[in-house]
């Protein structure tokens, strides 16, 4: 019989794994490498990702990173932008090629315009394209309808990006400057091939020890990929097993971080789109199921998430010097002083330093 592990367990373990027991004294990249990659569909988000799990972080040791290449912004896992080391982002992204080909049939919103058109041609000359000079989405779009004037621009351009891995080439989220999402191919921007040697087994491994313990539903929710179980069937003889306590099957790396669950969790300020929050199939280790609906707003707009003791506890928002703490539960006075010593430390982190004097934490009644 599996040992069972319960929901607080559960969550110490993955915290523990995504250094958000604790901060670590480590390199950005070996960071982003054993995170499997930073979820990044806001340009920033990053950045506050990292702060949350580094001793001593500053902005400038991810934007080297992207400035130098050692990093990249490209559609991975799940469909979404994330930032992934080289390495990671040539073998990673070969695995889940194939959502990206399902989508061309399935997304209703381009398929019935992309009927017909030979996508693959599409790809080619868009790889021309991107590769003479980096391309927004529309200038990509515009200068293939010409070619295929009845598939609308839009449709166009999410076809290249489903067949070619494109990076979103700086200043785009470079800490302090702005700039548009313009895209080359990864090849071109990095001037190395995509590497699909990588068996799934070791995305699954890299997986467990940043997630983990986990089942194979958590696991296929983290890629997106299905079928998934027979590739963690072949590794079991080198996994442990556990229950959770609905019965469950987990599985992780034999010697793996597991600690106890009155293991102290202090206060996280997490950005939108982190992926602790995103990469279980039952979430309910670090958000309830009611908490979860709550974060879900109708606008599409996802909540800065608010850790405290380890789940969500609220959400927060930073405009104008101001750092606003919206509970969802009453805090104890211990609570919002560490949610308010926590807070100060951000404030600090993300405004300059001539505003942060100037600059507020308020913890308001819960919602």
């Amino acid at each position: 019989m599996s040992d069972v592990l319960t929901r607080r367990q559960l969550g110490r373990a993955t915290l523990a794994r995504q250094l958000l027991l604790a901060r670590a004294d480590r390199s950005v990249l070996s960071v982003v490498e054993h995170l499997g990659g930073l979820q990044a569909q806001q340009p920033f988000s990053p950045y506050y990702q990292l702060w949350s799990r580094l001793r001593g972080f500053e902005p400038s040791a991810l934007a080297g990173p992207l400035l130098d290449r050692s990093v990249v912004r490209i559609a991975a896992q799940r469909g979404t932008i994330h930032l992934l080391s080289v390495p990671d982002a040539l073998s990673l992204r070969p695995w889940v090629q194939p959502l990206y080909v399902a989508d061309l049939r399935t997304n209703a919103e381009h398929a019935k315009s992309l009927a017909g058109v030979d996508v693959e041609a599409v790809a080619a000359a868009a790889r021309e394209l991107v590769d003479a000079e980096p391309r927004t989405m529309a200038e990509l779009g515009a200068l293939l309808t010409p070619s295929w004037p009845s598939a609308g621009a839009a449709h166009l351009a999410h076809a290249a990006r489903a067949l070619l891995v494109l990076v979103q080439v700086p200043p785009r989220a470079v800490w302090g400057q702005s700039g548009q999402t313009r895209l080359t191919t990864v090849e071109r921007w990095l001037g190395r091939p995509l590497d699909g040697s990588v068996p799934p087994s070791e995305w699954v491994r890299r997986y467990l020890g940043a997630f983990g313990p986990a089942s194979v539903a958590d696991l296929q929710t983290w890629c997106g990929l299905t079928r998934l179980r027979a590739v963690v069937d072949e590794l079991r003889p080198s996994l442990r097993a556990f229950r959770d306590e609905s019965g469950r099957e987990l599985f992780d790396l034999p010697d793996a971080p597991r600690p106890g669950a009155d293991v102290p969790a202090p206060v996280r300020f997490l950005p939108d789109f982190d992926n602790v929050l995103r990469s279980h199939a039952d979430r309910t280790r670090v958000i309830d199921d009611v908490t979860r609906k709550r974060m879900n707003r109708r606008n599409g707009v996802v909540p800065h998430a608010l850790l405290v003791d380890g789940e969500v506890a609220g959400w927060w928002r930073l405009e104008d010097g101001v750092l606003t703490v919206t509970p969802y539960r009453p805090l104890s006075a211990s609570e919002v002083a560490d949610v308010e010593a926590e807070g100060r430390e951000l404030l600090a982190f993300a405004l300059p330093p001539e505003a942060v004097e100037g600059a507020d934490v308020r913890v308001l009644p819960p919602e």
